[in-house]
């Protein structure tokens, strides 16, 4: 996808808040994103689909590929009108995550990808997913990882996050909205980026980080790596007990897939 005019639409600022696709420094985080995405999209084929917290719109446009229907809400009137603009098979409505502007039992699956470590009520978020969704529905939700995005800080490293979660978090606050979990994944570092990592003084994150932090222009290398991303670059995997580096608690991002009974 490309960051260039649409429609006449000109693209949503990069604040930090959101991921944007089409920007060569930006790529690994989009990748990163785009990863689950990808590998989850096929849960939402012919089905009615809410994305909670939709931002640019690249996730719901995908989502749109093979859903019956694609309902997009955002607070951020200024998101909403991009993705009216940009992606017009995406239903696109303005509205408060924390009442949810639609029917009780109205869609089969709600996506809400790295948007409720943004919500200051969380259980009243999860609580309105489990009211729209019909009987067996999905919840598909991911997070970043409180342990390894935040690791030892008392309050989140991202000036945009109110709360951040870990698994066993996550989870309680998953199952006390009434969802049964189906399982918990995680976005690891597969063999390509452990080799960048490697390249970068063991971090290409704290390497990205660096440069925004100090306000400088990138090393070319630095650039060319991350642009370099694939979303195949990423593991989507549960985990293991036994494999350092591994462990749920490892990952870097979290994966929740719950089914309201």
């Amino acid at each position: 996808m490309s960051a260039s005019v649409t429609n006449g639409d000109p693209g949503l600022p990069l604040t930090g808040e959101r991921t944007i696709p089409g920007l060569a420094e930006e790529n690994y985080w989009f990748r990163r994103h785009e990863v689950v995405y990808r590998r989850l999209v096929e849960r939402c084929r012919d089905r009615d689909v809410l994305e909670a917290g939709s931002g640019e719109g690249y996730g719901a446009d995908l989502i749109a590929e093979v859903a019956r229907s694609v309902i997009g809400l955002d607070y951020d009137e200024s998101a909403v009108a991009h993705v009216r603009a940009r992606y017009p098979r995406v239903d696109m409505r303005h509205g408060n995550l924390a009442e949810l502007p639609l029917e009780s039992g109205s869609v089969d699956v709600v996506v809400n990808f790295q948007v409720i470590e943004h919500l200051w009520d969380q259980g009243q978020f999860v609580a309105e997913c489990a009211r729209v969704l019909r009987p067996g529905g999905v919840l598909l939700m991911s997070t970043p990882n409180r342990i390894t995005f935040s690791p030892g800080l008392d309050a989140p490293v991202n000036p945009f996050h109110t709360r951040e979660l870990d698994a066993a978090e996550l989870t309680e606050l998953i199952e006390s909205a009434g969802f049964a979990m189906e399982t918990m994944l995680g976005v690891f570092h597969g063999p390509p980026l452990v080799e960048l990592d490697a390249r970068h003084g063991g971090s290409i994150i704290e390497a990205q980080i660096a440069r925004a932090v100090a306000d400088a222009p990138w090393p070319p290398d630095l650039l060319a790596d991350v642009e370099s991303v694939t979303i195949d670059h990423f593991d989507l995997t549960a985990g293991s007990d036994t494999t350092p580096g591994r462990h749920i608690d490892d990952s870097l991002d979290l994966v929740a897939i719950a089914v309201r009974p």
